[in-house]
């Protein structure tokens, strides 16, 4: 398995192992017992888990003998700006895609463009406006005699993967060390790349805890359909004969919106903070550990939460709601999930479709 690994193209960007801790007073004040994945340490910029996919995307890119990387999101994305970050340090342009009309830079922004990105808007407020420009831009950069490495958001491709099947070989080492035979381990689930790739490496290892992606971005349906996609693919790339299981996506936890912070993740954020001294993003991790709060005690544990980062957004303003939307707050309500038992069924929560 490590020489499969092993022969896959990577550059060194994280700081490795981050550390696996146990959340003693936040298990106590749930009556569950959670163990931190910390990949908020994961050392490049500010952190976070977009750092592991990046090391293999890079490699990539170099190989293909790339000089630039064009990728994008929101104005505020994690993804991007490290995705900058780490073209930089190895030699590369890069070239933003933002949805949207332009905005001051704050946050992310500032430090994409502290590190040379070229920043571009499409001045339209569907997400998948991105794509659109990153092919434009990528058409644009070829015919100018450029080598552009076009990214779709949040890196989620199988060769993206490859970090988080390989984070999987380091958390099953930490596992062993501490003695801990974990049941379950949960993420945010976005662009699908995280837990695809976690999903991947637990498959390949035929590890006894089950991966549980909390949708943060889009209905369950569609992010199980994507997580068994790039987690087959990134399994064929690391050789393995492993079955990829139907993923857990846990559904109806979004609140208002994709980018909107809601109530039960201020509060889930709010006590993380107060027993663990750890800050949740809003919009992804926050939304997880409501989730997660909520099932706790539902399941015998113990159980690991992925720490997924995104600091520079802890400075930013995430509204509450969209303009015109009651921002009252979600009941903590039993888990939804698609693909638990094989059944694909989702329940329909209009909150999760954001």
């Amino acid at each position: 398995m490590r020489a499969s690994l092993l022969a896959q193209p990577r550059v060194a960007l994280a700081t490795l192992p981050t550390p696996l801790l146990p959340a003693t007073r936040l298990s106590a004040a749930v009556g569950a017992e959670i163990w931190f994945k910390r990949d908020d340490m994961t050392g490049l910029g500010l952190g976070g888990n977009k750092v592991r996919g990046l090391e293999f995307l890079i490699a990539d890119a170099q190989r293909q003998g790339c000089d630039c990387v064009v990728t994008g999101g929101g104005p505020g994305s994690n993804w991007a700006m490290l995705a900058a970050v780490a073209a930089r340090l190895h030699g590369m342009d890069t070239v933003l895609a933002c949805y949207g009309d332009p905005v001051p830079a704050v946050g992310n922004m500032a430090l994409a463009r502290a590190v040379g990105a070229e920043i571009r808007f499409t001045r339209d407020t569907d997400r998948a406006s991105v794509d659109t420009a990153v092919a434009a831009i990528a058409d644009e950069l070829r015919a100018a005699g450029r080598r552009p490495y076009p990214l779709g958001r949040g890196g989620a491709t199988a060769v993206g993967a490859l970090g988080y099947a390989a984070a999987s070989v380091e958390l099953a080492e930490q596992l062993r060390a501490a003695g801990l035979a974990a049941t379950e381990l949960w993420t945010a689930t976005g662009s699908c790349g995280t837990q695809a790739g976690l999903h991947a490496g637990a498959a390949w290892l035929r590890a006894a805890y089950r991966v549980v992606g909390v949708t943060v971005s889009r209905p369950a349906a569609e992010c199980t359909a994507r997580v068994l996609e790039v987690a087959a693919e990134a399994g064929r790339l690391l050789g393995s004969a492993a079955p990829v299981p139907t993923p857990v996506v846990v559904d109806g936890w979004i609140g208002p919106g994709y980018g909107y912070r809601s109530a039960a993740g201020e509060a889930a954020a709010a006590l993380v903070a107060r027993t663990e001294g750890v800050f949740l993003d809003p919009v992804f991790g926050a939304k997880a550990m409501a989730a997660l709060l909520a099932a706790a005690g539902c399941d015998a544990g113990p159980v690991v939460f992925l720490v997924t980062g995104g600091a520079p957004t802890l400075f930013t303003t995430a509204p509450l709601c969209p303009p015109g939307i009651n921002s009252g707050a979600e009941p903590i309500s039993p888990r939804h999930t698609a693909g638990g038992d094989g059944s694909g069924i989702v329940v329909d929560d209009e909150r999760a479709q954001g």
